[in-house]
Protein backbone atom coordinates (compact mmCIF):
# COMPACT_ATOMS: atom_id res chain seq x y z
CA UNK A 1 0.00 0.00 0.00
CA UNK A 2 1.43 3.35 -1.06
CA UNK A 3 0.22 6.87 -0.39
CA UNK A 4 -0.99 7.42 -3.95
CA UNK A 5 -3.10 4.23 -4.04
CA UNK A 6 -6.88 4.24 -3.92
CA UNK A 7 -7.02 1.85 -0.96
CA UNK A 8 -4.85 4.22 1.08
CA UNK A 9 -6.69 7.42 0.13
CA UNK A 10 -10.26 6.10 0.21
CA UNK A 11 -10.15 3.37 2.83
CA UNK A 12 -7.16 3.26 5.16
CA UNK A 13 -6.46 6.99 5.70
CA UNK A 14 -10.09 8.11 6.34
CA UNK A 15 -10.71 5.22 8.77
CA UNK A 16 -7.43 5.84 10.57
CA UNK A 17 -7.95 9.61 10.88
CA UNK A 18 -11.50 9.10 12.16
CA UNK A 19 -10.31 6.74 14.90
CA UNK A 20 -7.40 9.05 15.72
CA UNK A 21 -9.70 12.08 16.05
CA UNK A 22 -12.44 10.42 18.09
CA UNK A 23 -10.29 8.74 20.73
CA UNK A 24 -8.73 10.73 23.61
CA UNK A 25 -5.11 11.87 23.49
CA UNK A 26 -3.86 9.11 25.81
CA UNK A 27 -5.03 6.49 23.27
CA UNK A 28 -3.59 8.10 20.13
CA UNK A 29 -0.19 6.43 20.28
CA UNK A 30 -1.95 3.08 20.37
CA UNK A 31 -4.15 4.08 17.42
CA UNK A 32 -1.11 5.22 15.46
CA UNK A 33 0.76 2.02 16.32
CA UNK A 34 -2.10 -0.28 15.34
CA UNK A 35 -2.71 1.73 12.18
CA UNK A 36 0.96 1.46 11.25
CA UNK A 37 0.99 -2.28 11.85
CA UNK A 38 -2.11 -2.68 9.66
CA UNK A 39 -0.37 -0.59 7.00
CA UNK A 40 2.71 -2.84 7.00
CA UNK A 41 0.71 -6.05 7.20
CA UNK A 42 -1.57 -5.08 4.29
CA UNK A 43 0.50 -7.08 1.79
CA UNK A 44 1.89 -9.80 4.04
CA UNK A 45 1.41 -10.75 7.72
CA UNK A 46 5.02 -11.98 7.71
CA UNK A 47 6.20 -8.40 7.07
CA UNK A 48 4.18 -7.28 10.06
CA UNK A 49 5.72 -9.96 12.29
CA UNK A 50 9.19 -8.83 11.20
CA UNK A 51 8.40 -5.20 12.08
CA UNK A 52 7.07 -6.19 15.50
CA UNK A 53 10.11 -8.40 16.16
CA UNK A 54 12.53 -5.59 15.22
CA UNK A 55 10.66 -3.16 17.47
CA UNK A 56 10.83 -5.58 20.43
CA UNK A 57 14.54 -6.30 19.92
CA UNK A 58 15.50 -2.61 19.66
CA UNK A 59 13.33 -1.60 22.64
CA UNK A 60 14.72 -4.35 24.88
CA UNK A 61 18.20 -3.65 23.52
CA UNK A 62 17.91 -0.01 24.49
CA UNK A 63 16.91 -0.96 28.04
CA UNK A 64 19.84 -3.37 28.32
CA UNK A 65 22.34 -0.84 26.93
CA UNK A 66 21.07 1.75 29.40
CA UNK A 67 21.45 -0.68 32.33
CA UNK A 68 24.94 -1.84 31.34
CA UNK A 69 27.85 -0.25 33.19
CA UNK A 70 29.17 2.91 31.56
CA UNK A 71 32.39 2.31 29.65
CA UNK A 72 32.29 -1.47 30.10
CA UNK A 73 33.18 -3.90 27.33
CA UNK A 74 29.85 -5.64 27.84
CA UNK A 75 27.96 -2.45 27.06
CA UNK A 76 29.93 -1.91 23.85
CA UNK A 77 29.61 -5.55 22.80
CA UNK A 78 25.87 -5.40 23.36
CA UNK A 79 25.57 -2.26 21.25
CA UNK A 80 27.70 -3.74 18.46
CA UNK A 81 25.69 -6.96 18.55
CA UNK A 82 22.40 -5.06 18.21
CA UNK A 83 23.76 -3.00 15.32
CA UNK A 84 25.06 -6.13 13.58
CA UNK A 85 21.70 -7.86 14.06
CA UNK A 86 19.73 -4.99 12.51
CA UNK A 87 22.24 -4.61 9.70
CA UNK A 88 22.19 -8.35 8.96
CA UNK A 89 18.39 -8.35 8.70
CA UNK A 90 18.52 -5.44 6.26
CA UNK A 91 21.30 -7.00 4.18
CA UNK A 92 19.43 -10.28 3.95
CA UNK A 93 16.27 -8.72 2.57
CA UNK A 94 18.12 -6.27 0.32
CA UNK A 95 20.99 -8.33 -1.03
CA UNK A 96 20.12 -12.03 -0.73
CA UNK A 97 18.61 -12.03 -4.22
CA UNK A 98 21.49 -10.35 -5.99
CA UNK A 99 24.04 -12.42 -4.06
CA UNK A 100 22.25 -15.62 -5.13
CA UNK A 101 22.09 -14.38 -8.74
CA UNK A 102 25.82 -13.57 -8.70
CA UNK A 103 26.67 -17.03 -7.32
CA UNK A 104 24.40 -18.60 -9.94
CA UNK A 105 26.14 -16.74 -12.76
CA UNK A 106 29.53 -17.81 -11.41
CA UNK A 107 28.41 -21.44 -11.25
CA UNK A 108 27.10 -21.30 -14.82
CA UNK A 109 30.40 -19.80 -15.94
CA UNK A 110 32.22 -22.86 -14.58
CA UNK A 111 29.67 -25.25 -16.08
CA UNK A 112 27.82 -26.12 -12.87
CA UNK A 113 24.06 -26.14 -12.36
CA UNK A 114 22.84 -22.82 -10.94
CA UNK A 115 21.23 -22.63 -7.54
CA UNK A 116 17.47 -22.92 -7.20
CA UNK A 117 16.42 -19.70 -5.49
CA UNK A 118 13.11 -18.23 -4.47
CA UNK A 119 13.29 -14.46 -4.44
CA UNK A 120 13.10 -12.69 -1.09
CA UNK A 121 10.67 -9.75 -1.00
CA UNK A 122 11.74 -6.55 0.73
CA UNK A 123 9.28 -5.55 3.50
CA UNK A 124 7.92 -2.02 3.20
CA UNK A 125 9.75 0.53 5.31
CA UNK A 126 12.49 -1.86 6.47
CA UNK A 127 15.38 0.33 5.27
CA UNK A 128 14.20 3.32 7.28
CA UNK A 129 13.14 1.34 10.36
CA UNK A 130 16.59 -0.26 10.66
CA UNK A 131 18.38 3.11 10.46
CA UNK A 132 16.04 4.56 13.07
CA UNK A 133 16.61 1.60 15.40
CA UNK A 134 20.38 1.96 15.07
CA UNK A 135 20.30 5.71 15.70
CA UNK A 136 18.13 5.18 18.80
CA UNK A 137 20.47 2.54 20.24
CA UNK A 138 23.56 4.64 19.58
CA UNK A 139 21.92 7.73 21.09
CA UNK A 140 20.97 5.79 24.22
CA UNK A 141 24.57 4.56 24.46
CA UNK A 142 25.88 8.12 24.03
CA UNK A 143 23.29 9.50 26.51
CA UNK A 144 22.03 11.78 23.76
CA UNK A 145 18.47 10.65 24.57
CA UNK A 146 16.91 8.99 27.62
CA UNK A 147 15.93 5.38 27.14
CA UNK A 148 12.25 4.88 26.32
CA UNK A 149 10.66 2.63 28.93
CA UNK A 150 7.24 2.43 27.31
CA UNK A 151 7.09 -0.16 24.55
CA UNK A 152 3.98 1.51 23.09
CA UNK A 153 5.79 4.83 22.76
CA UNK A 154 8.91 3.27 21.27
CA UNK A 155 6.98 1.02 18.86
CA UNK A 156 4.91 4.05 17.79
CA UNK A 157 8.10 5.94 17.00
CA UNK A 158 9.80 3.13 15.10
CA UNK A 159 6.68 2.03 13.20
CA UNK A 160 5.01 5.30 12.15
CA UNK A 161 3.74 4.54 8.66
CA UNK A 162 3.89 8.15 7.46
CA UNK A 163 7.65 8.46 6.99
CA UNK A 164 8.79 4.85 6.71
CA UNK A 165 8.23 4.47 2.96
CA UNK A 166 10.60 7.13 1.65
CA UNK A 167 11.73 9.19 4.62
CA UNK A 168 12.60 11.47 6.20
CA UNK A 169 14.59 9.32 8.63
CA UNK A 170 13.27 10.46 12.01
CA UNK A 171 15.48 10.35 15.07
CA UNK A 172 13.92 9.56 18.41
CA UNK A 173 15.15 12.82 19.93
CA UNK A 174 13.15 14.81 17.37
CA UNK A 175 9.79 13.32 18.41
CA UNK A 176 10.19 12.01 21.95
CA UNK A 177 8.38 14.98 23.52
CA UNK A 178 5.59 14.85 20.95
CA UNK A 179 5.16 11.14 21.63
CA UNK A 180 4.07 12.18 25.11
CA UNK A 181 2.13 15.35 24.25
CA UNK A 182 1.28 16.83 20.86
CA UNK A 183 -1.40 19.12 19.52
CA UNK A 184 -3.99 17.58 17.24
CA UNK A 185 -5.88 20.67 16.14
CA UNK A 186 -7.46 22.23 13.06
CA UNK A 187 -4.49 24.48 12.28
CA UNK A 188 -1.95 21.64 12.23
CA UNK A 189 -4.36 19.38 10.37
CA UNK A 190 -5.05 22.00 7.69
CA UNK A 191 -1.37 22.84 7.15
CA UNK A 192 -0.49 19.16 7.10
CA UNK A 193 -3.27 18.30 4.63
CA UNK A 194 -2.08 21.08 2.33
CA UNK A 195 1.49 19.81 2.47
CA UNK A 196 0.28 16.27 1.83
CA UNK A 197 -1.63 17.37 -1.27
CA UNK A 198 1.36 19.31 -2.60
CA UNK A 199 3.49 16.20 -2.21
CA UNK A 200 0.81 14.09 -3.87
CA UNK A 201 0.81 16.48 -6.83
CA UNK A 202 4.60 16.26 -7.11
CA UNK A 203 4.42 12.47 -7.08
CA UNK A 204 1.39 11.84 -9.31
CA UNK A 205 1.34 14.81 -11.68
CA UNK A 206 5.08 15.19 -12.30
CA UNK A 207 7.05 12.09 -11.29
CA UNK A 208 4.55 9.50 -12.53
CA UNK A 209 4.01 11.44 -15.76
CA UNK A 210 7.72 11.30 -16.55
CA UNK A 211 8.03 7.60 -15.73
CA UNK A 212 7.05 6.23 -19.20
CA UNK A 213 9.56 8.54 -20.93
CA UNK A 214 12.34 7.44 -18.57
CA UNK A 215 11.49 3.76 -19.00
CA UNK A 216 11.54 4.08 -22.78
CA UNK A 217 14.90 5.88 -22.81
CA UNK A 218 16.61 3.41 -20.48
CA UNK A 219 15.44 0.42 -22.53
CA UNK A 220 16.81 1.61 -25.87
CA UNK A 221 19.41 -0.71 -27.36
CA UNK A 222 21.47 2.11 -28.92
CA UNK A 223 20.30 5.46 -27.51
CA UNK A 224 21.48 8.51 -29.39
CA UNK A 225 23.02 11.54 -27.69
CA UNK A 226 19.63 13.29 -27.60
CA UNK A 227 17.74 10.18 -26.44
CA UNK A 228 20.25 9.43 -23.68
CA UNK A 229 20.29 12.95 -22.30
CA UNK A 230 16.53 13.37 -22.46
CA UNK A 231 16.20 10.13 -20.52
CA UNK A 232 18.86 11.15 -18.00
CA UNK A 233 17.44 14.62 -17.36
CA UNK A 234 13.89 13.30 -17.22
CA UNK A 235 14.95 10.73 -14.63
CA UNK A 236 16.75 13.39 -12.59
CA UNK A 237 13.48 15.33 -12.40
CA UNK A 238 11.36 12.21 -11.88
CA UNK A 239 13.50 11.06 -8.97
CA UNK A 240 13.47 14.46 -7.30
CA UNK A 241 9.70 14.95 -7.59
CA UNK A 242 9.00 11.35 -6.57
CA UNK A 243 11.32 11.35 -3.56
CA UNK A 244 10.64 14.88 -2.35
CA UNK A 245 6.94 14.36 -3.05
CA UNK A 246 6.86 11.33 -0.75
CA UNK A 247 8.81 13.28 1.88
CA UNK A 248 6.32 16.16 1.62
CA UNK A 249 3.44 13.72 2.06
CA UNK A 250 5.16 12.21 5.11
CA UNK A 251 5.78 15.64 6.64
CA UNK A 252 2.16 16.57 5.93
CA UNK A 253 0.81 13.38 7.50
CA UNK A 254 2.98 13.94 10.56
CA UNK A 255 1.72 17.50 10.97
CA UNK A 256 -1.88 16.34 10.57
CA UNK A 257 -1.28 14.09 13.59
CA UNK A 258 0.63 16.69 15.60
CA UNK A 259 4.24 15.74 14.77
CA UNK A 260 6.77 18.18 13.33
CA UNK A 261 9.20 16.36 11.02
CA UNK A 262 12.24 18.13 9.52
CA UNK A 263 12.52 19.10 5.87
CA UNK A 264 14.25 16.52 3.72
CA UNK A 265 15.11 18.48 0.55
CA UNK A 266 16.38 22.00 0.00
CA UNK A 267 16.64 22.71 -3.77
CA UNK A 268 19.43 20.15 -4.28
CA UNK A 269 19.91 20.85 -7.99
CA UNK A 270 21.08 24.37 -7.13
CA UNK A 271 24.11 22.94 -5.29
CA UNK A 272 27.56 24.25 -6.27
CA UNK A 273 29.56 21.25 -5.01
CA UNK A 274 28.98 17.59 -4.18
CA UNK A 275 29.26 18.40 -0.49
CA UNK A 276 26.64 21.13 -0.96
CA UNK A 277 24.44 18.66 -2.85
CA UNK A 278 24.45 16.25 0.07
CA UNK A 279 23.53 19.08 2.43
CA UNK A 280 20.41 19.58 0.32
CA UNK A 281 19.47 16.07 -0.93
CA UNK A 282 17.78 13.61 1.45
CA UNK A 283 18.99 15.72 4.37
CA UNK A 284 17.90 13.25 7.04
CA UNK A 285 19.95 10.47 5.40
CA UNK A 286 23.07 12.57 4.82
CA UNK A 287 23.00 13.78 8.44
CA UNK A 288 22.46 10.19 9.62
CA UNK A 289 25.44 9.02 7.58
CA UNK A 290 27.57 11.80 9.04
CA UNK A 291 26.59 11.29 12.69
CA UNK A 292 26.38 7.50 12.90
CA UNK A 293 28.63 6.17 10.14
CA UNK A 294 31.26 8.72 9.13
CA UNK A 295 31.98 9.79 12.72
CA UNK A 296 31.77 6.16 13.85
CA UNK A 297 34.49 5.26 11.33
CA UNK A 298 36.68 8.00 12.77
CA UNK A 299 35.59 11.02 10.75
CA UNK A 300 38.46 13.42 10.15
CA UNK A 301 40.17 12.75 13.48
CA UNK A 302 42.96 10.41 12.34
CA UNK A 303 44.75 12.08 9.48
CA UNK A 304 44.12 13.06 5.89
CA UNK A 305 44.12 9.67 4.19
CA UNK A 306 41.87 8.05 6.79
CA UNK A 307 39.49 10.98 6.37
CA UNK A 308 39.29 10.24 2.64
CA UNK A 309 38.89 6.54 3.36
CA UNK A 310 36.01 7.27 5.72
CA UNK A 311 34.32 9.55 3.18
CA UNK A 312 34.57 6.91 0.49
CA UNK A 313 33.37 4.06 2.72
CA UNK A 314 30.46 6.13 4.01
CA UNK A 315 29.16 6.83 0.52
CA UNK A 316 29.81 3.28 -0.71
CA UNK A 317 27.74 1.94 2.20
CA UNK A 318 25.09 4.56 1.43
CA UNK A 319 24.96 3.19 -2.09
CA UNK A 320 24.44 -0.34 -0.76
CA UNK A 321 21.62 0.92 1.46
CA UNK A 322 19.71 2.43 -1.47
CA UNK A 323 18.96 -0.80 -3.29
CA UNK A 324 19.57 -4.50 -3.64
CA UNK A 325 18.58 -5.48 -7.18
CA UNK A 326 21.83 -4.36 -8.79
CA UNK A 327 25.46 -3.73 -7.88
CA UNK A 328 25.03 -0.37 -9.64
CA UNK A 329 23.99 1.17 -6.31
CA UNK A 330 27.38 0.32 -4.83
CA UNK A 331 29.09 1.88 -7.85
CA UNK A 332 26.87 4.96 -7.58
CA UNK A 333 27.73 5.43 -3.91
CA UNK A 334 31.43 4.84 -4.62
CA UNK A 335 31.35 7.49 -7.37
CA UNK A 336 29.90 10.00 -4.92
CA UNK A 337 32.54 9.00 -2.38
CA UNK A 338 35.32 9.72 -4.88
CA UNK A 339 33.66 13.02 -5.81
CA UNK A 340 33.47 14.07 -2.14
CA UNK A 341 37.15 13.24 -1.69
CA UNK A 342 38.09 15.33 -4.74
CA UNK A 343 35.87 18.17 -3.53
CA UNK A 344 37.48 18.12 -0.10
CA UNK A 345 41.02 17.89 -1.52
CA UNK A 346 40.43 20.80 -3.90
CA UNK A 347 38.92 23.04 -1.21
CA UNK A 348 41.94 22.43 1.05
CA UNK A 349 44.64 22.62 -1.61
CA UNK A 350 44.92 26.40 -1.78
CA UNK A 351 43.99 26.35 -5.48
CA UNK A 352 41.62 29.07 -6.72
CA UNK A 353 37.95 28.32 -6.29
CA UNK A 354 35.84 27.28 -9.25
CA UNK A 355 33.65 30.14 -10.56
CA UNK A 356 30.13 29.97 -9.21
CA UNK A 357 28.30 29.23 -12.47
CA UNK A 358 30.86 26.64 -13.57
CA UNK A 359 30.76 24.97 -10.15
CA UNK A 360 26.98 24.66 -10.43
CA UNK A 361 27.20 23.22 -13.96
CA UNK A 362 29.92 20.70 -13.05
CA UNK A 363 28.04 19.57 -9.94
CA UNK A 364 24.78 19.13 -11.83
CA UNK A 365 26.57 17.30 -14.65
CA UNK A 366 28.18 14.84 -12.24
CA UNK A 367 24.93 14.27 -10.34
CA UNK A 368 23.00 13.55 -13.54
CA UNK A 369 25.68 11.20 -14.87
CA UNK A 370 25.66 9.37 -11.54
CA UNK A 371 21.85 9.11 -11.70
CA UNK A 372 22.30 7.17 -14.95
CA UNK A 373 24.15 4.49 -13.00
CA UNK A 374 21.52 4.64 -10.26
CA UNK A 375 18.59 4.15 -12.66
CA UNK A 376 20.02 1.60 -15.09
CA UNK A 377 18.79 -1.95 -14.32
CA UNK A 378 22.30 -3.39 -14.66
CA UNK A 379 25.85 -2.37 -15.44
CA UNK A 380 25.57 -3.21 -19.14
CA UNK A 381 22.53 -0.92 -19.48
CA UNK A 382 24.42 1.86 -17.73
CA UNK A 383 27.35 1.52 -20.14
CA UNK A 384 24.91 1.64 -23.05
CA UNK A 385 23.40 4.89 -21.74
CA UNK A 386 26.83 6.40 -21.12
CA UNK A 387 27.82 5.55 -24.68
CA UNK A 388 24.78 7.45 -25.89
CA UNK A 389 25.48 10.42 -23.60
CA UNK A 390 28.97 10.72 -25.03
CA UNK A 391 27.71 10.52 -28.62
CA UNK A 392 29.00 7.04 -29.47
CA UNK A 393 25.62 6.06 -30.95
CA UNK A 394 25.15 9.18 -33.02
CA UNK A 395 23.58 12.56 -32.36
CA UNK A 396 19.95 11.69 -32.98
CA UNK A 397 17.88 8.94 -34.60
Amino acid sequence: MVFASLEFLTLFLPAFLLAYALLPQRCRNMVLLLGSWIFYGWLSPLFLLLHIALAIVAWLGGLLVDRAREGSRGRMRLLVGLIVFNTAVLLWYKYANIAAASVGELMRYYGAMPLEWQKVALPAGLSFIVLQAISYLVDVHRHTVPVERSFINYATYISMFGHSIAGPIIRYDWVRRELVQRWFNWQNFSLGARRFMVGMGMKVLVADTMSPLVDAAFHLDHPSFVDAWIGCLAYSLQLFFDFSGYSAMAIGLGLMLGFHFPENFNRPYLARSIQDFWRRWHISLSSWLRDYLYIGLGGNRHGVWKTYRNLFLTMAIAGLWHGGDSWNYLLWGSAHGVALCIDRAWSRSGLPGVPRVLAHVLTLLFVCLAWTLFRAPDFHSAITMYAGQFGLHGWAH
